[in-house]
C-alpha cells in the first residue's frame, strides 16, 4: 500500500477499512468489524487488543489477534511518521517528548515504539495547548505554575480548620466521661503493655524531627508551592473529619493516670480562650497543652503519617536513609502514642488509614488528572478540582536553591 495513503487513514470510511483488513489477510473479519461494528479509520487507530479479546468482538484465535494487532501498530506509526513529516495538521499529531513520541488524540495516545495504548476521552493537546472537556485550553509550556493566592488560599484553609478543631476539642472536654462512671475501655494493647510516661513526649519528638525534614524538602524543591498547598489542603481536611468524630461520640479516658474531667469554660470568651491556647501551643505536650476527650481518632497519629508521606513521596526514589527514617519515625511515634496510653488502639488504627487513603487517593487523583474527565470528582471534590485544575500530571522531584545568589557570589559565578 503507498505510503502517501497512510495520511488519510483518519478519514477513512468502513468500506476503505474493510479493503486495508483484506488486503492484511484478515477477510474473515470484515463483516464482523466494518459491517457489523461499522470500523472506521479514526476507530482503527484507537484499536487495542483488549478491544480484540473483550465483548463484543471476542476473538477467539490467538494468532490472528497478535498478527492484527500487528498490523494496526504498523499502520498508526506510519499514519504518526507521515502526518508528522507532512504539511496536513489534524487532530492527531506527534508531539516530542524526552526522546520519544506521543500522539494525542480525542480517543488515542501513543506513547514510545507504539506498543502501548492509552485512552483519554478528555484531554486533547494540539499546538503545545491542553484542551479541557469544559472547553477551557491553558497554554502548556513544560512548567508547572505556582499559583501562589492558591497556596495562600490553602494556608488559610488549614487555620481556620485549626481553629475549630481547637474550638471543638474545648467542647469536647465539657462533655468528656466521667471515669468513675465510665471506666477505661478494653484495650488488648493497652492492657498488655505498661504505660510509660514518657513515651508522649517522645512521639511528639519524632513528629518534630520529621517537620523539620520535610520543611528542608519544601525549601529545596522546585515546586514548593504545589506541595505546601497538597499538605494544607490535606491536613485541614482530614483534621476537619476529625472535628465530626470526636464531637458526635465521646469515649470514656484511656488510663486513669489522666486527670480528665467535664469541665465548664462558663461563658463564650472563655471557651474561645482556651481555643486559641490549644491553637497556640499546636495542641502539643511539649508546648503545655494538655487536652482530655478528643480520642476519635488520634490528630497526633494523623500528623506524624501526613508528614512521613509527603517526605518519601517528594524525595527521590533512591534516597533510601531518608525514606527509612522516615517510616521508623512515623512507625515508632504511634509506638509511643500507645505506650503512653494517650489513645485507644482504635483511635491510632482509624487515623492511620483515613491519613493514608486519602493522601493515595487524592495523588491517584491528580497525577490521572480526574478533574479533567470526571465529573464526578469535581463534584464530590471540590477544593481538590480547584487546587489541582491546572497541575498537568505527577509533580517531578526537582530541587533548586530557593534563595538568590548575593552579589558577591554572582562574581565569582559568572
Amino acid at each position: 500500500m503507498p505510503g502517501s495513503r497512510y495520511v488519510g487513514v483518519e478519514s477513512w470510511s468502513s468500506k476503505q477499512v474493510a479493503g486495508w483488513l483484506r488486503e492484511q489477510g484478515f477477510r474473515e473479519y470484515v463483516d464482523l468489524l466494518c459491517s457489523k461494528h461499522r470500523l472506521d479509520g479514526a476507530s482503527l487507530l484507537c484499536l487495542t487488543e483488549t478491544d480484540l479479546r473483550s465483548p463484543p468482538l471476542e476473538l477467539k484465535v490467538l494468532g490472528d489477534i497478535k498478527r492484527l494487532m500487528l498490523a494496526v501498530r504498523r499502520l498508526q506509526r506510519q499514519h504518526t511518521v507521515l502526518v508528522h513529516s507532512g504539511s496536513e495538521v489534524s487532530a492527531l499529531s506527534p508531539i516530542h517528548t524526552g526522546g520519544t513520541d506521543r500522539v494525542v488524540s480525542n480517543s488515542f495516545t501513543e506513547r514510545g515504539s507504539g506498543d502501548h495504548q492509552h485512552y483519554n476521552g478528555a484531554v486533547t493537546t494540539v499546538g503545545g495547548e491542553h484542551s479541557y472537556s469544559n472547553g477551557k485550553r491553558k497554554q502548556y509550556c513544560g512548567r508547572f505554575d505556582p499559583e501562589y493566592w492558591k497556596t495562600t488560599l490553602s494556608a488559610l484553609y488549614a487555620i481556620l480548620v485549626c481553629g475549630v478543631t481547637s474550638f471543638v476539642m474545648v467542647l469536647v472536654h465539657e462533655r468528656v466521661p466521667d471515669m468513675r462512671t465510665y471506666p477505661p475501655l478494653p484495650d488488648i494493647f493497652l492492657d498488655s503493655v505498661p504505660r510509660i510516661p514518657w513515651a508522649f513526649a517522645m512521639a511528639e519528638a519524632c513528629a518534630v524531627v520529621l517537620g523539620s525534614i520535610l520543611v528542608l524538602v519544601f525549601l529545596m524543591h522546585k515546586h514548593r508551592s504545589i506541595l505546601f498547598r497538597r499538605l494544607c489542603n490535606l491536613t485541614g481536611t482530614v483534621f476537619l473529619l476529625r472535628c465530626v468524630t470526636m464531637f458526635v461520640t465521646s469515649l470514656s479516658v484511656p488510663g486513669h493516670h489522666l486527670q480528665c474531667s467535664g469541665k465548664i469554660y462558663g461563658d463564650a470568651w472563655t471557651k474561645v480562650q482556651r481555643a486559641l491556647d490549644i491553637w497556640s501551643g499546636l495542641g502539643m505536650s511539649l508546648t503545655g497543652v494538655h487536652t482530655c476527650g478528643d480520642y476519635m481518632f488520634s490528630g497526633h497519629t494523623v500528623v506524624l503519617t501526613m508528614l512521613n508521606f509527603f517526605v518519601t513521596e517528594y524525595t527521590p526514589r533512591n534516597w533510601n536513609f531518608i525514606h527509612t527514617m522516615s517510616w521508623v519515625l512515623n512507625l515508632f511515634g504511634i509506638f509511643f502514642i500507645l505506650a503512653a496510653h494517650e489513645h485507644y488502639s482504635i483511635d491510632v488504627f482509624i487515623a492511620f488509614y483515613i491519613t493514608t487513603r486519602l493522601f493515595l487517593y487524592y495523588h491517584t487523583l491528580a497525577n490521572t488528572q480526574a478533574y479533567q474527565h470526571s465529573r464526578r470528582a469535581r463534584i464530590w471534590f471540590p477544593l481538590f478540582s480547584f487546587f489541582e485544575c491546572n497541575v498537568t500530571g505527577p509533580v517531578p522531584n526537582e530541587y533548586s536553591w530557593p534563595f538568590s545568589k548575593p552579589s558577591f557570589m554572582r562574581i565569582f559565578l559568572k
